[in-house]
């Protein structure tokens, strides 16, 4: 099974369209397009009765002590766990390929409706729903597909995993809350073949 994508190169940079903050020199960030990339995949095996899709950054900080704050940088040694920013599934055995901007196109503050997503899909709270937990502007449930917007003072490059999962079912029992873990459960046992590509974030200016 591959996977592949017209909106960034695998390994390489993930353009500032598909995050959900750009680097602003003033501010440190800007919201930005926040569309969510191409992906189209092949070689899948048969039997596969529906897809699902994921993306998470496996390099978040496990503690939030330095994040964004003045004079300070987050290092690279500090233990990193995953975010999720994009759940989808329920996709039909018939559809290869998902266009850009087709699932997210701007931020929503708040968050995106869901769980039904665009054609009848259903699609997850990504992890920005804790993140903005509390927020007055943005607090919120946020379903589908968030770009990257990894801690401005980072000194480690965030790394995005976009993976494909075929699966031998045409729809997917998620049990509990639509989150990136409950997903993760779900597909145990149903995956006949999986596909990822990935790419790499950061806001850091040090960095870019």
């Amino acid at each position: 099974m591959k996977l592949t994508s017209r909106s960034f190169a695998d390994g390489a940079r993930i353009p500032g369209e598909f995050a959900f903050c750009v680097i602003d020199p003033k501010t440190h960030v800007a919201l930005s397009a926040n569309r969510n990339p191409q992906l189209a995949w092949s070689d899948t095996p048969a039997g596969t009765k529906s897809f699902a899709v994921t993306c998470h950054d496996p390099d978040v900080p496990s503690r939030g002590d330095d994040v964004n704050q003045e004079g300070r940088e987050v290092p690279t040694s500090l233990p990193r766990v995953d975010f999720f920013h994009w759940l989808l599934w329920d996709i039909p055995a018939s559809v290869h390929e998902i266009a850009a901007g087709s699932h997210s196109d701007g931020v929503s503050a708040r968050g995106k409706a869901g769980p039904v997503a665009p054609n009848g899909w259903r699609h997850g709270s990504n992890d920005y729903t804790g993140w903005f937990a509390g927020d007055a502007d943005m607090g919120g449930t946020y379903y589908g597909y968030d770009g990257p917007c990894p801690p401005w003072n980072d000194a480690l490059v965030h790394r995005y995993v976009f993976t494909v999962y075929a699966l031998d079912v045409a729809q997917l029992d998620v049990a509990g809350e639509p989150t990136g873990a409950n997903l993760r459960a779900a597909l145990q046992e149903h995956v006949l073949a999986q596909a990822n590509i990935g790419g790499s974030y950061t806001l850091n200016p040090r960095l870019a």
